[in-house]
């Protein structure tokens, strides 16, 4: 195949997260509104270039009054900095269908590299549009307070109210 430009589905993808709460648990959410700009060729993804734009309003955590929180000044800011980005830089094979994606993430105007571990899931086409669809996973990890993202409370047994270590997981199903 050629590189080429692709879609992402939105009904069959997803921007999930988790950070541990309290020190003994761990607070799981979603992005709902995302879109990106994909060129590729499914089968060599080094060439690819992949641009991200995560609408931050969008987070749920199935909680309002946190959601609503997350959207604050504390956190995400939405109405300064209502969009996140990841621009990726670099692809690099990593064993077979397996892929390092580092890219430039940019939260509140903050931008840092992180790199996902990424799955090739594989090719086939969808029997309701004839078009080729593509599936991917990825996986990976950064430091909230990298990105301006500092808000905590302590708690009265020790340790604190959030973690540091932010988890991400991307779904993604595209097509041509």
């Amino acid at each position: 195949m050629a590189v080429e430009k692709w879609n992402i589905d939105p009904a069959h993808s997803s921007i999930e997260f988790q950070v541990k709460h309290m020190m003994v648990s761990k607070v799981k959410g979603t992005f709902n509104t995302f879109e990106a700009d994909v060129e590729m060729d499914p089968e060599n993804l080094q060439d690819a270039k992949i641009k991200f734009t995560v609408d931050a309003g969008s987070v749920d955590t199935r909680q309002a009054q946190r959601d609503g929180h997350l959207k604050s000044e504390d956190f995400f800011n939405i109405e300064k900095y209502p969009n996140i980005t990841f621009v990726s830089t670099d692809i690099t094979p990593d064993g077979d269908d397996e892929y390092e994606i580092t890219g430039d993430l940019t939260i509140r105007e903050v931008t840092k590299p992180i790199t996902l571990h990424v799955t090739y899931e594989g090719t086939g086409k969808d029997p309701n549009t004839g078009n080729m669809v593509a599936g991917f996973e990825g996986r990976g990890k950064f430091n909230r307070k990298d990105f301006g993202l500092n808000y905590n409370a302590a708690l009265e047994t020790g340790g604190v109210l959030i973690g540091d270590e932010v988890k991400i997981n991307v779904q993604i199903e595209a097509s041509k």
